[in-house]
């Protein structure tokens, strides 16, 4: 921990120009995609800017806390490609610090012991229910000497918010945000059992790891007054600000799991390229011109938070499909190989596939993932059309290709199998030359023995091209396949 914040620190000190940004998620749940945009954000920033890129978790409520969660955050961002520099930083480690800064703060004026009790805290809220407004404690021990409290009683340390003026955030995507004063409670800075409150965590953690520009959800638009009057109760300076717009649904609403809104785990196991996600992400709220399709090291030229619209983003499952189909076709053969393989313990099937690579199936995926991919959206769907591959003798044949296994079918694929015994080059371009040859002999359509001899390769009448199909099966397993359904003699 002190490695980073050093090191955060020297480039503040030696470089100015050069940010600092973090993302600091809370280890509650999963990655989920509104913090995978907000960690693409930052890191794109500091990528694009020279800066560093630190992670902070912000695990101060130990109740809700917990490993899993941590684990599975840091392996999002891994699978994202959003390297950070140095370790990650703990914030409940750092509470001795928090608490040092609040006591600094209590003993220069800025913050003052409050022993409301409960009682008197929920009678403050009854009555602001009653008049219909929100509850902003002033806390009557705000100007009361601590020598006035009963003996031993509990208190927390608020911060003296000002009474008068306002508190200007000038904020890189939402403006110039006033806030009166008035309008700011004396916020708590550690409760009664000397546990730091978020606003003073952050506004320390920050400071210490040399923090100069925050981008965060809009959501902590009211926080950033909070923590820009602690900022200057301390005497330190204020970093920029840059609160973007939520993510809503297709339909306008909210986000929820409904639209989409799943852990960044889920997508990987839907079969998402990373590259296509950041792509994807990046769009929902930034933009450049009219691109779609924008690279990671162009995104890494072009962005700026300046670019971050306002308007909350709306997140569309097809078109999120659409660039990932997009990055598949794009993608080298195989890169893609390896990816699907690394994702095949986390699908349905998954063992039974991992079975059939083990047994030698390998080289056949391997050979037919180039006409695979170009008609695949995720990896999913490219590794569910080479479910042919991994399928072992006798094939089981769905409902519509064993409609095609007609006796008249049958006994053309045992005519054709004694052609295809004497073919000498088991290539897709040589074996569609002999094939059709034979459909024009047997006066039939190439479809008429293209859709059997599918069902017999397949046990589908969906697939890739069927010659394709048979160079990838290899000539032993392809006549053995379909000897399995010719007539006999």
């Amino acid at each position: 921990m002190q490695t980073i914040l050093a090191r955060a620190m020297s480039q503040k000190q030696t470089s100015l120009k050069a940010p600092v940004v973090r993302f600091a998620p809370s280890p509650t749940g999963f990655l989920h995609i509104g913090g995978a945009r907000t960690a693409l954000f930052n890191w794109l920033y500091a990528k694009a800017k020279g800066g560093t890129f630190l992670l902070r978790i912000e695990d101060t409520d130990r109740a809700r806390n917990n490993e899993e969660a941590i684990a599975a955050i840091i392996d999002g961002l891994k699978w994202l490609e959003l390297d950070w520099t140095g370790e990650p930083v703990s914030q409940f480690e750092r509470a001795e610090y928090h608490k040092a800064a609040a006591e600094k703060l209590l003993g220069e004026g800025a913050a003052y012991r409050c022993f409301l009790t409960q009682a008197e805290l929920d009678q403050m809220r009854i009555e602001a229910e009653a008049n219909k407004t929100t509850l902003r404690v002033r806390s009557p021990w705000r100007d009361r000497p601590a020598s006035e409290a009963p003996d031993n009683a509990p208190f927390t340390i608020r911060y003296k918010a000002p009474d008068e003026g306002e508190t200007v955030i000038d904020d890189h995507v939402q403006g110039r945000v006033v806030f009166q004063n008035k309008e700011l409670d004396d916020l708590i800075l550690l409760r009664s059992d000397g546990s730091p409150t978020y606003n003073l965590a952050v506004v320390v953690d920050d400071h210490d790891m040399g923090v100069t520009h925050v981008i965060r959800g809009v959501d902590h638009l009211t926080n950033a007054a909070r923590q820009a009057q602690i900022y200057k109760g301390l005497g330190w300076s204020v970093p920029e600000f840059a609160h973007v717009p939520l993510i809503h649904g297709s339909d306008g609403a909210k986000l929820s799991k409904r639209h989409g809104a799943l852990g960044i785990e889920a997508y990987r196991a839907m079969g998402y390229l990373p590259e296509a996600l950041r792509n994807y992400l990046v769009r929902l709220g930034w933009s450049h011109g009219d691109d779609e399709i924008i690279p990671t090291a162009q995104l890494i030229e072009w962005f700026d938070i300046d670019g971050i619209g306002k308007s909350p983003a709306r997140f569309d499952v097809a078109k999120l499909e659409a660039l990932n189909s997009h990055y598949i076709r794009h993608c080298d053969d195989k890169e893609l190989f390896e990816r699907a393989v690394h994702i095949m313990p986390e699908i349905p099937g998954g063992h039974d596939i991992a079975e059939a690579l083990a047994r030698g199936a390998s080289g056949a995926f391997r050979a037919a993932i180039p006409s695979l991919k170009e008609r695949s959206k995720t990896l999913l769907e490219l590794i569910a059309g080479a479910g042919y591959v991994f399928a072992s003798r006798p094939l089981a044949i769905d409902d519509k290709a064993a409609k095609q296994m007609t006796d008249e079918n049958r006994a053309m694929l045992a005519e054709l199998l004694a052609k295809l015994k004497s073919t000498s080059t088991w290539t897709a371009a040589s074996l569609e030359a002999d094939i059709r040859k034979f459909a024009d002999t047997q006066d039939l359509k190439l479809g008429k023995v293209a859709q059997p001899l599918r069902a017999a390769l397949t046990g589908s009448t969906v697939s890739p091209p069927v010659f394709d199909v048979m160079e990838v099966l290899g000539e032993e397993e392809s006549l053995a396949r379909i000897a399995d359904h010719a007539a006999r003699a």
